[in-house]
């Protein structure tokens, strides 16, 4: 046990001195300032040190929420009719499921919506929409089209997010 206990410290020890960041570094007095809060603001600079209670620096948190994004809300409320498999605000996307009308339960639609970007402009959404058709016997066959059903959904989405930053800057307004 006592062989164990000394291996373990020299073995320490060694790899203690090996380290390069702890050993000693001759400094020239000259270029070291003088005044310790220089010194502090030199270290700091050189990422050498940290403060537990930095009182000088001010870093607020900006929470963006789903709601106060207008594309997100728009894209939310005009697919609302339609059952929703993923809506992943932080991951930038909404996946519906299948849906179907009640006059054919052999035609269903799916809809993928990837946000590129928070900005209302035609490019901010990769909007994709999968047809799946199912004859008698319950084989589907399942394809991606690019229609005027794509189109129309984005040319809404896009109207009703312009909308909606429209009344949030209004309301912005009314609050200064």
């Amino acid at each position: 046990m006592q062989l164990i206990k000394i291996l373990l410290l020299l073995q320490l020890i060694i790899s203690l001195s090996s380290c390069g960041p702890l050993a000693y570094k001759k400094v020239d007095a000259r270029k070291v300032p003088s005044d310790p809060d220089e010194r502090i603001k030199k270290n700091m600079e050189d990422g050498k040190g940290f403060k537990l209670f930095d009182t000088e620096r001010k870093v607020g948190t900006t929470y963006e929420f789903a709601s106060s994004n207008e594309l997100w809300r728009a894209t939310l409320d005009t697919i609302d009719f339609m059952p929703l498999t993923t809506a992943n605000y932080s991951g930038g996307i909404i996946v519906t499921d299948w849906y179907s009308e009640n006059q054919n339960l052999n035609e269903n639609i799916k809809i993928t919506i990837r946000f590129l970007t928070n900005e209302i402009r035609s490019d901010a959404l990769d909007l994709k929409i999968f047809y799946k058709n199912c004859d008698s016997s319950n084989k589907c066959k399942i394809i991606e089209k690019e229609g005027n059903l794509s189109k129309e959904l984005k040319k809404e989405i896009l109207k009703k997010a312009t909308t909606y930053q429209q009344q949030a800057k209004v309301k912005k307004d009314k609050k200064d």
